[in-house]
């Protein structure tokens, strides 16, 4: 029984010393054991092997059994902690919040007004934007950066170096290239939790309704009174509420059209289209830099508002921002009689 003994010891030292697993160790010595058994079942009576290793089989298969029993405990109480044990901090997780995301979006969760619940809204919304320019850039920065779960982004231009100004989502490094992949460029980077989905191509009527219906927010950026036109027809042809801002030089003007809320709709506030004398674009009349930045920050903010519950949003009211006098002044909106666009939408 000793000379067993010092084997097992051997080769459990020597496993140890040449850095062998400890379960590999255990095989060997079990193999030892089966060696041992097997000898005294071969052998004669009287064997000097056997009377080395005991005399009788009897021990070591009680010994071996044993020790197949501890085994199989051990890696029974295992096998029943891991299934208990919760899950790892950035494992995927189809319901909650990983790790990674409560850190992220800590600053949001701690808000009174939006908490667990309204970053969870977040993370459910879906909002296409329209328009990947001036406006576009900040308020997708800022959609992506906040959480919202699928943005979808609408433009058939690419990034031209006289973008570079303004629209701060690009670098050189993307000139040429069509916007909406530019900025899912970005905004993947920015926050691998969020879907982004590029449509590179122009908002026309054909498509609009069918596209907002994938949505539930709509944030209108683009910078043509047509395209404006599109985009209110077909929000309130499918009941999306509709951020819409539009800037010019130094002056900048936001609201949130809703009809089936009791708010107006664009068309309400904007009916005929107006003298392009009087509103030139942004290559003729200029615009300052940080402008769109300020309104884009604001529509994404709007959003954040909307899609969360929290506060009071611009229904009803149309923002006016002067940064050239450092101005924002208020004005109070109201649904039109007889608007040909929202005129027979009932009020919920």
């Amino acid at each position: 029984m000793i000379l067993v003994g010092v084997m097992a010891a051997a080769l459990w030292g020597i496993g140890a010393l040449t850095g062998a697993p400890r379960a590999a160790r255990l095989n060997m010595i079990g193999l030892l054991m089966v060696a041992v058994i097997a000898g005294h079942l071969i052998l004669p009576d009287g064997h000097p092997l056997r009377e080395a290793t005991g005399g009788e089989a009897a021990f070591w298969v009680l010994l071996l059994a044993l020790g197949a029993l501890v085994w199989l405990y051990t890696r029974g109480l295992a096998l029943l902690k891991k299934r208990a044990a919760p899950k790892a901090p950035d494992a995927p997780a189809r319901k909650g919040f990983s790790e990674t995301e409560l850190t992220r979006y800590a600053r949001h969760i701690a808000l009174r007004e939006i908490g667990g619940p309204g970053q969870g809204a977040l993370r459910r919304a879906r909002v296409l934007v329209v328009g990947a320019g001036g406006l576009g850039c900040p308020a997708l920065t800022y959609l992506a950066a906040s959480g919202v779960g699928t943005i979808g982004v609408i433009d058939h231009d690419t990034v031209d170096l006289s973008n570079l100004g303004r629209q701060v989502l690009y670098d050189e490094g993307q000139i040429g290239m069509p916007k909406v992949h530019a900025a899912a460029e970005k905004l993947r980077a920015q926050n691998p939790h969020v879907e982004i989905r590029p449509y590179e191509r122009r908002l026309t009527s054909e498509i609009a309704q069918e596209l907002f219906g994938d949505y539930d927010l709509v944030l209108d950026g683009c910078d043509d009174f047509g395209t404006r036109a599109v985009v209110n027809q077909a929000a309130v042809a499918t009941g999306t509420p509709l951020i819409a801002a539009a800037l010019t030089q130094w002056e900048g003007q936001i609201s949130l059209y809703h009809p089936a809320k009791g708010a107006p709709c664009w068309s309400c506030v904007f009916p005929e289209r107006p003298d392009p004398a009087l509103v030139p674009a942004c290559a003729e009349a200029g615009v300052l830099g940080p402008l769109p930045g300020v309104l884009g920050a604001m529509m994404a903010a709007e959003a954040v508002k909307h899609l969360t519950g929290a506060g009071e949003t611009l229904a009803g009211r149309l923002v006016i921002h002067d940064t050239l006098y450092a101005e924002t002044r208020s004005v109070k909106l109201a649904r039109r009689a007889g608007c040909p666009v929202c005129g027979e939408v009932n009020t919920a």
